[in-house]
């Protein structure tokens, strides 16, 4: 958006205008602004947006140059989406001068135009026909032209190219923006530690002042501890090496996970392993690292659970009983229950995620528990009857 500028909507020398599409909105590179249902007027030296009415009024309206625009492509339409509305990108080179437009920055490289009831032209056609004949450029005499040598036509990078070079600019962008979302998380982080050094001076004076407080009253100061998350977290500024503080947060994650993860069979994905745990300690997050750290040394420790990573590079947390022929063994009497399950089927029943579930059953096939059949209706677990029949 950094590239579109505030002008006047009167024609200049030589400039024409093209086509009109009604009912059309802003978007920089890929997030909605605020610039929608407007008039969208192609000429073949810009584009130029304005509200209904505004650009016949002759009122300021909003340009793009075309010289700008390195090409052009349709945006392809979700597979769930019903909506009528169609969306071209338009990816620009940079720019130098951003003063005078309504967004002086941008992160992106790229703008959509969204047409909510689709477009009555072929916009997408008559725009890649104006970028090849660069109408905006000054003619030069037929003098000039006999004299200047021969340079080969480059045209727009359409097609794999463009693809490519889209989804390169948009996994940018995506990575500067998670970039700002932990710049804010350690922040976040940094303020916590004044709420988690209240949380322990509310603890010690329950435990200094038991005899002075009625059972009640002590309940009641624990239940709102407890909303806060996990009572008196281990922090990295308690202890003096990174050894011992891994060892005692492996300690508290096995504390608070060891009952959760019986109940759910036996393990966790890694992933909700961090999610339970930075819910639970409320404001004093844990970054993943960390977590992982912590996990690898609970089997050095002897704690009831241990880490355990499956030849298809998915981590979970699981029983320090557990192993995978086990594994195999309980998921294989599932099956025989139910005659057969798909990897839906196995999550729903013992409520661990559909990457977990699909996890054991792969394993109980390993170890030849199970028999796979795949077929259009997907992929289904059945018992391996060479185990169980007599000849």
């Amino acid at each position: 958006m950094n590239r579109i500028k505030y002008t006047s909507p009167l024609l200049i020398d030589g400039e024409s205008t093209i086509a009109v599409e009604n009912n059309v909105r802003l978007y920089d590179g890929d997030q909605k602004t605020s610039f929608e249902g407007g008039e969208l007027i192609i000429t073949t030296h810009r584009l130029l947006w304005g509200r209904p009415g505004q650009i016949a009024r002759g009122q300021t309206c909003l340009s793009l140059n075309l010289s700008l625009v390195v090409f052009v492509e349709e945006e392809s339409p979700s597979s769930f989406s019903f909506s009528r509305s169609r969306k071209i990108i338009l990816h620009l080179s940079e720019v130098n001068d951003s003063s005078n437009g309504p967004q002086l920055t941008s992160i992106y490289n790229f703008i959509k135009l969204s047409f909510r009831e689709g477009y009555s032209n072929n916009v997408l056609g008559i725009l890649n026909d104006l970028l090849q004949k660069k109408l905006w450029e000054p003619e030069l005499p037929d003098a000039v032209l006999q004299n200047k040598p021969q340079i080969p036509t480059i045209k727009p990078r359409l097609g794999i190219v463009g693809i490519e070079r889209s989804i390169l600019e948009k996994q940018k962008a995506t990575d500067e923006s998670i970039s700002k979302a932990f710049q804010d998380l350690d922040k976040l982080m940094t303020m916590a530690k004044d709420m988690v050094r209240l949380s322990k001076m509310i603890s010690t004076k329950i435990k200094e002042k038991q005899g002075d407080i009625t059972e009640d009253e002590t309940v009641q100061f624990k239940s709102y501890l407890l909303s806060l998350g996990i009572d008196d977290p281990v922090t990295r500024d308690s202890y003096k090496s990174d050894n011992q503080y891994y060892h005692s947060l492996a300690k508290q994650i096995c504390s608070f996970l060891h009952r959760h993860i019986e109940e759910m069979g036996g393990m966790m994905a890694l992933t909700d392993v961090f999610c339970w745990v930075n819910r639970a300690r409320s404001l004093e997050l844990l970054s993943p690292e960390d977590i992982l750290n912590a996990c690898r040394v609970m089997e050095s420790l002897d704690l009831p659970l241990k880490l355990y990573k499956f030849s298809s590079g998915v981590m979970v947390l699981q029983l320090s009983s557990l192993d995978s022929e086990s594994v195999a063994e309980a998921t294989s009497i599932l099956v025989e229950d139910r005659g057969s399950l798909s990897a839906e089927e196995l999550s729903q029943t013992l409520g661990i995620s559909l990457t977990l579930a699909k996890e054991r059953l792969l394993t109980a096939e390993k170890f030849g528990k199970c028999c796979r059949d795949d077929s259009i209706e997907g992929l289904r677990f059945y018992p391996n009857l060479f185990l169980t029949r007599e000849e």
